[in-house]
């Protein structure tokens, strides 16, 4: 802590020892579970079923991977999922900024009251059923588009361009209109130049939640070759786990089935779980400078 730790007073150091626990075990609490995670998915199920296994697989093995990509669909579900996040994050964040950038004009006629049209649809929906009818209308059931369109502009998103193109000083817009810049090309090489930390962030939300989503490909979408990586990992837990309840429940090959799986169900959802987390884990770095610079945003006001 520093020279100056020393410096401060009793419960000025109290609260900071405190506070310096409390964070110590919230990022435990994280980290612990997840090397837990991988440790389970590097270990051969079977195996793993004695227990004792903690944060180092005692047998190393790529038994569950090698089950989990066995798949010939592996390959084309995991290019669906680089489209739909690819395409959906870069469109969702072009267009939610622009719409956040119209939105947070003070002389924009009836502004207040588009905001709260948008502001009341984080609040109430319509239902899965009238949602997928509406789907169905538009010709998006068995569309790879349906994982890009319906997510383009996001409420919350754009609550969040809003406040901080807000906060950025409206000389800049000024001296720009006076060189000749009409509303486009302030957007794009003024406001979006500045608007690097708010991008970097609302980009990791969006393609975190296109990664991860494993519903709309599940329940909007009958063509194999459309579905997503977490939707077919999904499929390959419940078969797993439907193939475990079956085995358990039978008489006569009980024993013998059970012996020769060395993949079980939980190790392949342990082996899932790294699957699905570890391309979200590699990007973050690059974006985690400005990550931590967009968290603020909204915290302070000149």
């Amino acid at each position: 802590m520093g020279n100056e730790f020393y410096k401060l007073s009793a419960s000025e150091k109290t609260f900071k020892i405190i506070n310096y626990v409390l964070i110590i075990a919230l990022c435990l609490s994280i980290i612990l579970p997840f090397l837990n995670i991988i440790a389970l998915a590097f270990n051969p199920g079977k195996d793993a079923e004695k227990g004792g296994i903690f944060f180092w697989p005692r047998t190393w093995s790529l038994d569950n991977f090698n089950h989990a990509f066995q798949t010939a669909s592996i390959g084309t579900a995991f290019s669906v999922s680089l489209f739909r996040t690819f395409v959906g994050t870069i469109a969702s964040v072009f267009l939610t900024a622009m719409a956040a950038y119209a939105l947070k004009s003070k002389t924009l006629p009836g502004g207040k009251f588009f905001m709260m049209m948008i502001f009341f649809t984080m609040l109430f929906g319509g239902g899965i059923i009238p949602y997928y009818m509406l789907l169905k209308s538009l010709h998006l059931t068995d569309n790879i588009w349906v994982y890009v369109i319906p997510s383009l502009y996001s409420a919350w998103n754009l609550i969040i361009f809003r406040t901080f193109f807000q906060q950025l000083h409206p000389s800049l817009e000024e001296s720009a209109r006076i060189d000749g810049y009409n509303d486009f090309m302030i957007f794009m090489r003024i406001i979006m130049p500045l608007s690097r930390p708010v991008i970097a962030v609302i980009s990791l939300f969006s393609a975190v939640s296109h990664w991860n989503d494993w519903f709309t490909g599940a329940f909007f979408i009958r063509k194999e070759s459309l579905r997503p990586l977490s939707t077919l990992l999904q499929e390959m837990l419940m078969s797993a786990e439907a193939m475990r309840d079956t085995l358990n429940q039978s008489a006569g090959v009980k024993y013998e089935m059970l012996q020769k799986i060395q993949v079980t169900s939980n190790s392949l959802k342990m082996a899932t779980i790294v699957i699905v987390v570890t391309p979200i884990i590699l990007i973050y770095p690059f974006v985690q400078k400005y990550f931590a610079k967009g968290v603020m945003i909204g915290s302070m006001k000149e």
